[in-house]
């Protein structure tokens, strides 16, 4: 992929993720990992409504963050883990410029 190619795929995901509700459909499927989650099991555990829910992963999907597989009558949805340590990456390409980061006590990580 060409840098604006990567740079339009950035965009696309941090635009999709700025949303609350997309983020939190998003981390309840990276919880979940690969078996993924079916909307009924993403709406009864975050609470939404189900237009609103498909107009969300919808946009998850458009941003290349998610998945969708048909399993007989139901819809999976999953993260896709490759998009989402491609954005990773790319945002902590040149981080500390490539000095050793130092972790501040409390925090999860860095780079």
């Amino acid at each position: 992929m060409d840098e604006q190619a990567v740079e339009q795929f950035v965009i696309k995901a941090l635009a999709a993720l700025a949303q609350p509700l997309r983020l939190r459909v998003f981390r309840a499927l990276v919880v979940v990992g690969d078996a993924g989650l079916t909307p009924g099991a993403i709406q009864e555990g975050l609470g939404v409504a189900p237009a609103t829910l498909s107009f969300h992963l919808k946009e998850l999907v458009n941003a290349g963050l998610v998945t969708q597989e048909r399993a007989s009558r139901n819809l999976i949805y999953r993260a896709q883990y490759d998009s989402m340590n491609s954005l990773l990456g790319y945002l902590t390409e040149n981080c500390c410029q490539g000095a050793t980061c130092v972790v501040p006590s409390g925090t999860a990580s860095c780079c």
